[in-house]
């Protein structure tokens, strides 16, 4: 059973080498039955025997819960493991012809069990499996928020960024409060959970303002690269940083007005 889409060179390698497991126990073992010849079908488990197991010899099924296709099995693989009430939810179906070879499924278990060798395989087949399906989850699931370079404890009046300089990191006030300088000139405020330095990563240029701390705070540092990263795989970083630049846009836009009319 294998996730689809594209997969690592690790996990073509395994993938690789589990299909060819079954082949070789059942070897000596033979069929409980005719072999099984199946056109295309929404449900391939509803058209054979619920107490065997099938090597498939020709063809692609898949696995589909909810509709969605996401698992496949191919030639070499075996069939009715996945059967019982944890598979309740999924579907095994197939868009062209197969050939099923089946075997009494007892049988197959108690011949496995039999001798060590043949238990060890099924035990590398299965673990195998569970592997594949690790590597995708990590693929798949998006990074954690967290900074490699950890937390940071600072008093009041600490300079965290420094108008001009270049863009190395991407901090969060877990705790505390910062406010934000062009040219000496306070532009705005840095609140609790907000996420700030990250408008010259993006654009590559220096800083555009200063920001200090009005009071003891704890600050998460995320170095640039992993923060760039997180932001292509998690989009509720990206939301956060939409929020934050709309705050200060906001704050802008209410200095500009106030300067205006104290002019007029």
């Amino acid at each position: 059973m294998y996730l689809l889409g594209e997969q690592s060179a690790h996990a073509d390698a395994l993938i690789n080498r589990l299909q060819n497991l079954p082949g070789q126990w059942l070897q000596d073992l033979s069929p409980c039955a005719p072999v099984i010849e199946l056109e295309a079908t929404e449900d391939l488990f509803a058209q054979v025997p619920s107490d065997q197991l099938f090597l498939l010899s020709e063809g692609v099924v898949h696995g589909c819960i909810a509709g969605r296709a996401l698992f496949y099995w191919q030639e070499g693989d075996l069939l009715g493991l996945q059967r019982g009430e944890q598979w309740s939810d999924c579907r095994i179906c197939s868009n062209s012809a197969v050939r099923l070879v089946p075997y009494g499924r007892a049988e197959v278990l108690q011949y496995l069990y039999a001798d060590p060798d043949r238990a060890e395989q099924l035990l590398s087949y299965l673990l195998g499996q569970m592997a594949l399906l690790a590597h995708a989850v990590a693929e798949l699931k998006p990074r954690e928020f967290r900074s490699t370079n950890g937390f940071k404890r600072v008093e009041a009046g600490a300079v965290l960024i420094q108008q001009g300089d270049a863009a190395d990191h991407v901090f969060v006030i877990i705790d505390g409060h910062a406010e934000a300088f062009v040219d000496g000139y306070k532009v705005g405020d840095v609140a609790k959970d907000e996420i700030f330095g990250a408008m010259a990563l993006f654009t590559g240029e220096p800083r555009n303002a200063s920001v200090v701390t009005s009071e003891p705070s704890t600050l998460m540092l995320i170095p640039g690269d992993q923060f760039l990263s997180m932001t292509r795989s998690n989009p509720k970083i990206a939301h956060s940083l939409i929020e934050g630049m709309a705050r200060r846009i906001g704050q802008l836009n209410r200095q500009i007005t106030q300067l205006t009319t104290q002019r007029t």
